[in-house]
C-alpha cells in the first residue's frame, strides 16, 4: 500500500514571518495541496511557484507586498513539500506527475489571467503549464530557473548537487537553503525550512527532484521539454528576468530566455546580488519590481 502522510498545522506553530491562514485543494483521494490565498479574491491572480526543496514560505516577503499592491496572490506548496500531502516512496513522485498535480490546483482554482513568478523547479512546472494552456497566463517573471531539455551544457555545480542529492547520508533541508543564498540565514529561518519535514521517510520528494530534471536528451521529458520551446518562441506576452547573480547553477540562463522568448524583448530584466534562492535575500524587492512592472503594462 502507498503510504501518503498529511502535514498536522501543529508542525508549524511558532514559525516566524508566516501569519497566513491555510487553504487546501483536494486532487484526489489521497493528496491535498496546501496553499496561501491572499489580498482581494476578485482581483488579477499571481501565482508563485516554489522550487526544491523549499516551500511557500519562501515567498513570506513577497506575498504581502503583492496582495497590498492589489493582486490576489496565490503560493501553494508543492506535492512533497510544506503543508502539503507526501508520499514516502521517491518512486511515486515523477516530473509528469507533478504537472498534473499542479494542472489540477490551476483548473480546480479556475485560475485565469494569470502573472506567474517561478523559481527552480517553479519554472520547469510552470512555463510547461503555461505551454499547455497558454490563455490562462498573462505574464511571466522567471528566477532562476529555466526550462531544460537535455541539450544543454550540464553546470559541474548540478552534477556536484544531483550526487549529493542521491547519495548523502544526512539530507538538512534547512541548511541546504542557507547554502543557496549569499546571506547566512537565522537559525529560526532554517527551522522553518526543516518544519515540512520531521522525519527522514518525509523527504522522499526532496531527495528525488534533482534527478527529475531532464539533463540528456532521451529523458522522459525532454521531448515534452523541446515541444514547449516551441510555444515559448512564440510568446509575445510579458517576461521579465529577475536572476541571482550568485547561483552557479542558473547563472547565465536568463540570458538564454531573453534571445529566445518574444515577450521579453524590452523589458526590464535585472540581475541581482543574491544566490539561488534570490526571495530569501530580495523578497520585497522582487515585489516591488513585478508589482510596478504589472502595473505599467
Amino acid at each position: 500500500m502507498v503510504e501518503v502522510i498529511n502535514m498536522s498545522e501543529e508542525q508549524f506553530a511558532g514559525i516566524p514571518d508566516y501569519p497566513f491562514a491555510p487553504n487546501y485543494v483536494q486532487l484526489n483521494m489521497a493528496l491535498q495541496m496546501h496553499y496561501v490565498d491572499e489580498g482581494d479574491p476578485d482581483a488579477p491572480v499571481v501565482l508563485l511557484l516554489h522550487g526544491e526543496p523549499s516551500w511557500s514560505y519562501l515567498y513570506r516577503h513577497m506575498i504581502p507586498v503583492l496582495a497590498q499592491a492589489g493582486y490576489r496572490v496565490i503560493a501553494p506548496d508543492l506535492i512533497g513539500f510544506g503543508k502539503s500531502s507526501k508520499f514516502t516512496d521517491p518512486g511515486q513522485y515523477s516530473y509528469a506527475k507533478h504537472l498534473e498535480w499542479m494542472q489540477t490546483f490551476i483548473d480546480k482554482l479556475d485560475l485565469q489571467d494569470i502573472a506567474l513568478f517561478c523559481q527552480d523547479w517553479g519554472g520547469l512546472l510552470g512555463l510547461r503549464l503555461l505551454t499547455a494552456q497558454p490563455k490562462r497566463f498573462a505574464r511571466v517573471v522567471a528566477a532562476n530557473t529555466s526550462l531544460p531539455t537535455g541539450h544543454e551544457k550540464v553546470p559541474e555545480a548540478f552534477r556536484t548537487w544531483l550526487n549529493f542529492s542521491q547519495n548523502a547520508p544526512r539530507f538538512d533541508i534547512g541548511r541546504l537553503i542557507d547554502a543557496g543564498t549569499k546571506m547566512k540565514l537565522s537559525p529560526e529561518v532554517i527551522a522553518a525550512y526543516d518544519a515540512p519535514f520531521p522525519e527522514e521517510r518525509m523527504k522522499a520528494c526532496a531527495r528525488i527532484f534533482p534527478s527529475l530534471v531532464p539533463i540528456t536528451p532521451n529523458d522522459p521529458q525532454s521531448e515534452a521539454n523541446r515541444a514547449a520551446w516551441t510555444v515559448l518562441e512564440t510568446w509575445d506576452k510579458p517576461f521579465l528576468t529577475l536572476f541571482g547573480e550568485h547561483d552557479p547553477i542558473t547563472r547565465g540562463a536568463e540570458k538564454m530566455l531573453q534571445a529566445r522568448i518574444p515577450g521579453a524583448q524590452g523589458q526590464p530584466h535585472a540581475v541581482f546580488d543574491a544566490g539561488h534562492f534570490i526571495q530569501e535575500e530580495q523578497g520585497p524587492e522582487l515585489a516591488d519590481r513585478m508589482a510596478a512592472w504589472m502595473k505599467k503594462q
